[in-house]
């Protein structure tokens, strides 16, 4: 690998920037931080608010329950909860100490208080802004291209902070243009533990929690219970179960936190809990599940930096596809046979869309999963989809490739049309 301690260092610090705790689904998170902010930059609550928001902000928080808020959904509620509760500090766990007397107050500030919500024009496809109204001060917040971004604050028309931005750019974080399969694999290999040793136990900890919880309480459609119950207790079962659980809790309510990547609790849960359940059943070594989530998150990490942090591209399959990758990788594949488990799974699971974050995300988790550990069963087994099978390509970076042209760019009218149906028709 050429320049290996350059990519060796960003490698790492790729994983330390994605890997961070998040409570509740990060859009409306990314919404209650903003809010937080504004009411920060203020110095008391707002007598009113507007938030205008990119279609995929939009998509993302219309459904889902915004933690710690009695059952809250929407905008307005993440905007509420941010504005009386949110601690700006503590940014994607902006909203992780909020006590039930807290949450009567969100709801009673949310019923007689204006928020308008308003679709941005913005060429962004992440965009947040709050204005927010104390008396006769004016606080304005603007997050754009990821969840804690903050490009620019001002109150009172003076700008208090202000960065440079680019649409569909991530300024300030790690090159993930270094990324590939075969220097992922290699990465995985010379690893030192110790360098990502604090953020990976970090995420076996918090997402075993929530799998657990899920499992546990009743949430959503159930689909991990679902899973369990109808197909019984096989790894392969058990494995998808273990993720979809772990959504059903965080898409509806659940309090505890998670560890994301690529900006969403959904992918990093699926990325993980699957590759845990395997290295349970195999008896492996600390050493040797580590290096597999760490192998899982980077794969998951590189098929979303070609489509975007939003699209109308479910992530999770890109998690999905880095599960089984690692659970090839646990059963002593190397680099060709993690290479054949990607390009067979996102040849069967490409077409899924992402409809926002909602109780279903569990269901479509399920499937990424399967389609993963399918991908590496068919590469055992000695079969493959092979180049010129619809969009399959020859080699693994070009069909990673191939997903990113039609996630980003194939699929913009496709978005259009699921925002437009989720807001004109249900």
């Amino acid at each position: 690998m050429e320049r290996w301690d350059e990519k060796y260092s960003t490698y790492v610090q790729i994983l330390k920037e994605e890997l961070v705790p998040a409570m509740g689904c990060t859009e409306p998170i990314a919404i209650a931080y903003a809010a937080a902010v504004a009411r920060k930059t203020l110095g008391a609550p707002a007598g009113r608010m507007a938030v205008e928001a990119s279609g995929n902000i939009i998509k993302n928080v219309k459904s889902v329950v915004v933690p710690n808020t009695g059952g809250l959904r929407g905008i307005p509620a993440a905007a509420a909860a941010g504005m009386v509760a949110g601690d700006a500090e503590k940014k994607l766990e902006v909203l992780s100490e909020v006590p039930p007397a807290r949450q009567e107050e969100i709801r009673a500030y949310l019923e007689s208080t204006p928020i308008q919500v308003r679709l941005s024009e913005s060429p962004f496809i992440f965009d947040i802004q709050i204005e927010a109204w104390a008396g006769e001060d004016r606080a304005f917040v603007r997050i754009v291209n990821y969840h804690t971004n903050i490009v620019r604050v001002e109150k009172n028309g003076e700008i208090l902070f202000e960065a440079d931005v680019k649409a569909a750019s991530e300024e300030g974080l790690a090159d993930k243009s270094l990324l590939s399969v075969k220097d992922i694999v290699d990465f995985t290999d010379m690893l030192e533990i110790a360098d990502v040793e604090e953020f990976i136990a970090r995420q076996i900890e918090y997402n075993t929690n929530i799998s657990q919880e899920g499992l546990r309480g009743d949430y959503g459609a159930n689909i991990g219970k679902v899973l369990l119950k109808t197909y019984g207790s096989d790894i392969k079962i058990r494995a998808r179960a273990a993720a979809a659980a772990g959504s059903d809790a965080r898409m509806n309510g659940c309090s505890l936190p998670v560890i994301i990547v690529s900006g969403s609790g959904n992918q990093g849960m699926t990325a993980s809990l699957p590759v845990i359940e395997y290295a349970k059943e195999l008896g492996v070594s600390k050493d040797k599940l580590y290096r597999a989530l760490v192998l899982s998150d980077l794969v998951t990490i590189h098929q979303k930096t070609g489509i975007g942090r939003l699209s109308a591209y479910c992530g999770a399959v890109c998690a999905g596809c880095g599960s089984g990758a690692a659970i090839a990788y646990l059963n002593g594949e190397g680099y060709e046979g993690i290479s054949h488990t990607i390009v067979n799974a996102l040849a069967m699971v490409s077409g899924i869309v992402c409809d926002g974050a909602k109780a279903s995300c569990a269901g479509k988790i399920a499937s990424a999963v399967d389609a993963g550990i399918l991908g590496y069963y068919m590469y055992k087994d000695g079969q493959e989809f092979k180049a010129g099978d619809g969009i399959v390509a020859k080699g693994v970076e070009a069909n990673i490739a191939n997903i990113g042209i039609l996630a980003k760019d194939g699929m913009r009218e496709t978005d259009r049309e699921i925002l437009r149906i989720m807001v004109e028709r249900c």
